[in-house]
């Protein structure tokens, strides 16, 4: 019963939040609540995932599962980074994408894949990979926001929303931050993947390995290109998103699959 009370409430205050930061351009006030009312929406749903966690006495790494905790992940990065940046915008997409799986998660729940009992080693290479995913998902969304800002601006077209935003020029930082921060994580989660586990191919985790690797690349050259080349604008939107798409086909690809359309675990 406190399992369901503490879903439902954390599904309303996300889709509360990110309304209120569609509604916030009319004044900051209403941009302050939302935020502290998606505070109270991570609280729950942090709440909802630990009581999972003492029901199945160990991690569940289902589909909707894991996607429903990095989902909480990202909402909470992102709400640290408000603090003192301004990147709040991004709950717009975020906070209901993190009530949509908290949502699916609870509607589809499976246990059929808890692991018990994990290494320190196993636990950091976990942390690193679901850390970088999340950095990566918010540098994903400033991307399209940044699409969105460049295509108002390119096509004179003046909205409350875009001018909400903070300058073009501050956007772009924010995102080559992002992805600096997230890539770093990424490169944490190669190298530890590839010390501590034994085998990927008794453990089907070469096409994660392939794809992740491919993400790295991706946002290395990014990088690289921003800095000798001068890369940003439509150039640094599309790697960025090119890179978050492997890392999504990295992370999902085969548990979609298996567990959704194939119905296998």
């Amino acid at each position: 019963m406190i399992l369901k009370i503490l879903t439902g409430i954390s599904i309303l205050l996300y889709l509360l939040s990110s309304f209120g930061l569609i509604k916030s351009t009319r004044g900051s006030r209403i941009a302050v609540i939302s935020i502290l009312s998606a505070w109270a929406a991570a609280l729950s749903h942090a709440g909802v995932i630990a009581i999972n966690l003492t029901i199945l006495q160990g991690l569940n790494f289902s589909f909707f599962s894991i996607a429903s905790f990095i989902a909480l992940i990202i909402v909470i990065f992102l709400l640290l980074a408000a603090l003192s940046k301004p990147v709040e915008k991004l709950g717009i997409i975020l906070f209901p994408s993190a009530a949509l799986f908290l949502s699916l998660n609870t509607l589809l729940p499976s246990d059929t894949t808890i692991t018990q009992g994990l290494s320190a080693e196993m636990l950091a290479h976990i942390f690193s990979s679901i850390t970088a995913f999340s950095l990566l998902a918010i540098a994903a969304v400033q991307a399209l926001l940044l699409t969105l800002q460049n295509y108002y601006l390119k096509n004179h077209i003046s909205g409350k929303f875009v001018q909400s935003l903070a300058p073009l020029q501050a956007m772009e930082a924010l995102l080559f931050q992002m992805i600096s921060v997230g890539l770093l994580f990424l490169s944490v989660s190669l190298i530890t993947g590839y010390i501590f586990i034994d085998d990927l191919f008794d453990q089907h985790l070469v096409h994660k390995t392939i794809l992740s690797l491919l993400a790295w690349v991706i946002f290395s050259c990014l990088l690289l290109g921003k800095r000798y080349y001068g890369w940003r604008g439509k150039t640094a939107i599309s790697w960025t998103l090119y890179g978050f798409a492997s890392l999504v086909l990295a992370y999902f690809g085969s548990k979609l699959v298996l567990e959704i359309i194939l119905d296998k675990v």
